[in-house]
């Protein structure tokens, strides 16, 4: 890995839609690529656990949300949440937890660089489930791992979604049928054996974005070597959750990851 990797290289004041959060936008280095992500910490002075937030979506599909980063923020982190390569003014291209899981290492790399942060915690919305159970494996000193409607298997995400398999043609580069192990390369299932960390895994039972599917395959694989689990479904919940359910669940994940640090 470059050791230059999650060097800061430019900071530009972002609006912020939360009075107590401030965000910036930041330019870093991923193994040679200046890469764009957000970052977002409270404005009272102090030491905080570091969040790394893994958007899901592709391009402008799943775009980081200023308002979404800062309420993590609000919960008493230090959040950064790359924008991955190729988007919003960054170099290279971005390609579907393949080279672009380095913009996640990065990020944890940057995260460990600031010196008001302790612990890092790594979360994963959809797409980004892969990412963080990546990152998670490269950084086994991780404190804990959310995966909220989180792929966990590549393949089953090409088998299930037909509106996204001309995309991953072209950026995979074939179907897992050909290239069985170009998806497996992006299917973080087969290396559990070496994660550490403590997994959540939050999923809505009638999610057609990302089936529930991916979370039993996540829970049966961790459980049956006898990792940390804890898993939340919620029936009747798709990929999206109603504001009032995913505000609560954001304080009660919060309080789920500070809670791994005191055992």
């Amino acid at each position: 890995m470059n050791k230059l990797n999650g060097k800061i290289i430019e900071i530009f004041r972002y609006p912020s839609p939360n009075p107590n959060v401030e965000l910036r936008e930041i330019t870093y280095l991923s193994n040679g690529l200046r890469v764009k992500g957000l970052l977002a910490e409270p404005k009272i002075n102090g030491n905080y656990d570091g969040f790394l937030y893994l958007r899901g979506g592709i391009k402008n599909v799943g775009k980081v949300r200023p308002a979404r980063i800062a309420q993590f923020a609000s919960e008493g982190f230090i959040v950064f949440a790359p924008y991955y390569r190729g988007n919003q003014g960054g170099e290279g291209n971005e390609d579907f937890a393949g080279e672009d899981r380095e913009d996640a290492f990065a990020g944890y790399e940057l995260l460990r660089s600031l010196p008001n942060v302790g612990y890092i915690h790594v979360f994963g919305f959809s797409r980004g489930g892969v990412m963080a159970l990546m990152t998670a494996l490269q950084y086994p000193e991780a404190a804990s791992i959310v995966t909220w409607g989180g792929v966990s298997d590549m393949t089953l995400t090409y088998e299930e979604r037909k509106d996204l398999r001309k995309m991953m043609k072209r950026v995979i580069g074939g179907t897992p049928g050909k290239y069985p192990e170009r998806y497996e390369e992006r299917t973080p299932l087969y290396e559990l054996e070496k994660l550490l960390a403590p997994v959540l895994i939050i999923h809505g039972v009638n999610d057609q974005n990302v089936s529930v599917e991916h979370a039993y395959r996540l829970e049966r694989r961790l459980r049956m070597l006898n990792k940390q689990v804890e898993s939340w479904y919620f029936d009747g919940f798709t990929h999206y959750f109603p504001p009032v359910v995913n505000r609560k669940i954001v304080k009660d994940l919060s309080n789920w990851m500070k809670c791994q640090i005191k055992r």
